[in-house]
């Protein structure tokens, strides 16, 4: 059955009704009509089979049938700080770091970063990429999708995580001593992770030294010199083999 986020569900109420969005993608993008059932979920775990009533181009009428259990939840939670890429790049990243499993995706510019947008520009490219995630959520059956935090400078991002006590990496290509599968393979298992990967013209010697001074350890895919966005997702994928939920054991 389709999945579908709404904003709360209460099982008490006879009819529940579906606007907005989703109320459209159900009646114009999927053409569903009266007797189709689908899974409502509401971003906190809960999910309901519900049956079609009535489908209008802006309201989408629905009957609760059953409660439904809630996919497990992740070992691991995963924040991945990723400086601007170009429109397609991002929302690549984005929609596949979701789809990973990622908890949030925390969007900087740096001294390198090539897109510099503006207040109106960067509010539509986050409303555009929370769609993105709600999208993916839907997709791989997650419990709710990743959040988009707000647009940071690389000093500001550096900042919110400077006291925190958790596993801390930053991507480095030429970082010569450490890499990523040797890092994870020789700690115990995190529960909580930030990574932090640069754009498309890597990082300063002068932003690797602070991300050290905040606590972060730089750390090496190997010798192939990889896409930003393909490196995010490399990052992510590693993250969950080795310590997240890439396995049947891990549900």
């Amino acid at each position: 059955m389709k999945r579908f986020f709404i904003q709360e569900i209460k099982p008490s109420e006879g009819l529940l009704s579906i606007k907005g969005t989703e109320a459209k993608h159900i009646a114009t993008v999927l053409r569903m009509s009266t007797g189709d059932r689908i899974v409502l979920m509401d971003g906190t775990g809960k999910r309901f089979q519900a049956l079609i009533e009535s489908v209008r181009h802006h309201e989408v009428l629905v009957t609760l049938e059953r409660a439904l259990p809630s996919p497990p939840a992740s070992p691991l939670r995963i924040s991945l700080c990723q400086a601007l890429l170009k429109s397609s790049a991002m929302d690549y990243l984005v929609h596949k770091a979701s789809e990973l499993g990622v908890d949030q995706i925390l969007p900087f510019h740096s001294d390198r970063t090539l897109l510099k947008p503006g207040a109106h520009a960067s509010a539509n490219k986050l409303r555009r990429w929370r769609e993105i995630a709600q999208s993916a959520a839907k997709q791989s059956d997650r419990m709710k999708p990743a959040e988009i935090g707000p647009l940071l400078t690389f000093r500001e991002l550096l900042e919110q995580w400077t006291r925190e006590d958790v596993k801390k990496f930053i991507l480095w290509e030429d970082e010569t001593t450490r890499d990523l599968k040797s890092l994870l393979r020789s700690r115990p298992p995190a529960k909580q992770i930030v990574g932090i990967v640069g754009p498309e013209g890597g990082f300063s010697a002068q932003e690797i030294e602070a991300a050290g001074e905040a606590g972060f350890i730089s750390a090496s895919l190997g010798h192939r010199v990889l896409r930003a966005e393909t490196a995010a997702i490399t990052l992510v994928a590693l993250l969950q083999y080795e310590w997240g939920d890439l396995s049947i054991a891990a549900t």
